[in-house]
């Protein structure tokens, strides 16, 4: 079975509205991780679930009192303030992340496990044949694309939540005191031997899935301005080349003025041109205020989420 108290592999899953899912997660992941023949825990957090997931969490508490951990929140914090939790609290020296929707399946846990065996302190997972709707799936393979270019970040899947990390990196990505930082890049960015491997990818079991298209596009936000000055650097360039676009401009119309006399078309091309350089800065002001949001939210050093309640089964001290 399992060593509460010394674990050597640490199973953390994010829980929000997944009641439909979980008696078959737990039919599913149990028996994984105990023919794995080492110590392990699973710790869920439950994400302010408004359906009967903290139920059936407890109820499997209960049952399984010996390798099960759950941090309910007493609110919606995000999927990221639930993985950060957990990191908080786990005890294991390996750390597997799992979503809660079947979709990364938890048979492949092995997989990771002999990566990390072999050596590596990162693995991450990379779906083969993708269940996705074909917008999402393009979408991901644009922002990969994005990202390659903009960070020094390497994933082939940066949207896949099976992955496996050593505790050093864990502890790592716990004391850099992220808040809206996407976290398999800011662990990658702590790793000295990442890998990657091939997993399968199911479709979801049930009910729908959590990320809307604008928590999709803010997630993705997040990891390029995150890791990179790439889009501050970018549209300085730009803003640039629209300085000397609209000089060279300036000078065209002064000619036509000078020579050719007054145009009444002119002032639509002016107007043109203010409106075009407003929208540009409006851009610029939007971009800037990201970067100084993020350093806001560092300085003010606010707590991010609150523990409801802490299921698990207390060690005696050596």
């Amino acid at each position: 079975m399992s060593d509460p108290a010394s674990p050597h592999l640490s199973v953390v899953i994010p829980v929000y509205n997944e009641e439909p899912n979980l008696p078959t997660l737990f039919a599913r992941l149990y028996p994984v991780l105990d023919a794995l023949g080492r110590p392990y825990e699973i710790v869920f957090t439950n994400d302010g679930s408004a359906d009967r997931s903290m139920e059936l969490l407890r109820a499997q508490h209960a049952a399984r009192p010996d390798v099960t951990r759950v941090v309910d929140f007493n609110a919606n914090y995000g999927q990221h303030m639930a993985i950060m939790a957990a990191f908080e609290r786990v005890r294991g020296e390996v750390v597997v992340t799992l979503d809660a929707d079947l979709q990364d399946p938890p048979e492949e846990i092995p997989k990771l496990l002999e990566k990390i065996d072999a050596g590596h302190d990162y693995v991450g997972g990379v779906r083969l044949n993708r269940q996705d709707s074909l917008f999402r799936t393009w979408a991901s393979k644009l922002i990969n694309v994005v990202r390659h270019h903009t960070t020094n970040i390497e994933m082939t899947d940066q949207g896949c939540m099976l992955r496996a990390y050593r505790r050093a990196v864990v502890d790592a990505v716990v004391r850099s005191g992220a808040i809206n930082t996407f976290i398999p890049a800011l662990a990658y960015s702590f790793a000295g031997n990442p890998a990657e491997v091939g997993v399968r990818h199911d479709e979801r079991h049930a009910g729908i899935s959590n990320y809307s298209f604008y928590k999709l596009v803010r997630l993705n936000f997040d990891l390029i301005t995150g890791f990179s000055l790439a889009p501050l650097q970018l549209f300085t360039l730009f803003a640039l080349v629209c300085a000397a676009g609209s000089f060279l401009l300036v000078l065209v119309l002064a000619y036509r003025r000078l020579v050719l006399g007054a145009e009444a078309e002119g002032i639509f091309t002016l107007f043109g041109i203010v409106f075009f350089l407003l929208s540009v800065a409006m851009v610029g002001i939007g971009l800037i205020g990201e970067y100084v949001g993020r350093t806001y939210q560092v300085v003010r050093a606010r707590q991010q989420y609150h523990v409801r309640e802490m299921l698990e089964t207390k060690t005696r001290a050596p």
